[in-house]
């Protein structure tokens, strides 16, 4: 179950839950399903992982991090 009580039986169930998330703030959220097929077991290799700009969260940073993209040159 989740926090509302739901079970999450299906992904329509999700899509929608995650769709309906809003803050105080106002964040607004748009959700929707992705049926495509994506290829498993690729591997990533230390040397790409290095090269990816990766800003760690203070708290958790192995958890919560954003990947950024890299600075054009001028």
């Amino acid at each position: 179950m989740n926090w509302r009580g739901k079970p999450l039986r299906t992904f329509k169930i999700v899509v929608s839950l995650i769709g309906n998330t809003t803050t105080r703030a106002g964040l607004i959220v748009h959700a929707a399903l992705d049926h495509g097929r994506y290829p498993t077991g690729k591997k990533v290799s230390r040397k790409e992982i290095s090269e990816l700009n990766i800003e760690r969260n203070k708290f958790h940073g192995d958890w919560n991090y954003v990947i950024r993209p890299h600075a054009k040159d001028k």
